[in-house]
């Protein structure tokens, strides 16, 4: 199989594993708040938000892989089905983007409702209320801590992404450099073919222009030395001619 048909079928892989996952988050997402650990779940809906977001960034990085590879698949048919599969990934990463959108208002509406509910244990009173609003501390401290890290850690995600990004824009953009010399490196190797096949003929007339002129001049110095032979002799001819008639008139 073609090296571009092998990177396409590896990213289709990518792309399902990422969208399961996204799917997954979001399903965590709309059910936050539905168990009664409404403050909990409210510290914890930005890291799972984070997490979905950078799956969909992953997502749309992977659409534009695939549409590069798509155009330099080697056959017509199998490019287009990869802008087949393009259109299709769009619409799953659009109808993903409003999942998440949907599952958020309904964790924060099941968050509203969980945390109403702790404000009323809480302002209940007694020993239940003294020990769950400790435990609420203690835990909203670990929450705030754990969501430190994951934050620094989703930046550092984002970063790493964004240079991969970066990477294979680089390395595409060389690709199509690459491609561009090669196609001037032929055509100047067919120009090349062309100016020598050009200057050899060129000094092939310059030695037949030399040889027709050394021609010419020869066979002007033929017809040159023919006229003049001819002259001389008539100019002999007319001489004896004229000793002859002045002989005759002598005589007579």
């Amino acid at each position: 199989m073609d090296e571009v048909a092998l990177a396409v079928e590896g990213l289709k892989r990518e792309w399902d594993e990422t969208a399961a996952q996204i799917r997954e988050r979001i399903a965590v997402i709309e059910g936050c708040g539905r168990f009664g650990r409404g403050t909990k779940e409210a510290n914890s809906l930005p890291r799972l938000n984070a997490s979905a977001q950078d799956g969909l960034a992953s997502l749309r990085s992977m659409q534009c892989k695939l549409d590069l590879l798509a155009q330099q698949l080697p056959t017509p048919d199998e490019v287009q089905r990869g802008q087949s599969t393009l259109e299709s990934w769009k619409e799953q990463y659009n109808k993903l983007h409003m999942s998440l959108r949907n599952a958020n208002l309904q964790a924060k509406q099941n968050i509203r409702k969980a945390a109403q509910e702790e404000r009323e244990l809480l302002l209940g009173g007694g020993e239940e209320s003294t020990i769950r609003r400790r435990d609420l501390q203690t835990k909203a401290g670990m929450t705030s801590a754990a969501e430190s890290i994951t934050e620094s850690l989703r930046r550092t995600r984002q970063l790493m992404v964004q240079e991969v990004e970066r990477s294979s824009s680089t390395l595409a953009t060389f690709e199509e450099s690459t491609s561009v010399l090669r196609k001037a490196e032929s055509e100047y190797k067919g120009h090349r073919s062309l100016l020598m096949r050009t200057r050899r003929l060129l000094s092939t007339m310059q030695h037949q222009d030399v040889i027709d002129r050394v021609i010419l001049v020869i066979g002007f110095l033929i017809f040159l030395s023919a006229v003049l032979y001819v002259v001389s002799k008539r100019i002999g001819l007319l001489t004896l001619q004229r000793k002859l008639v002045d002989a005759i008139r002598s005589g007579l």
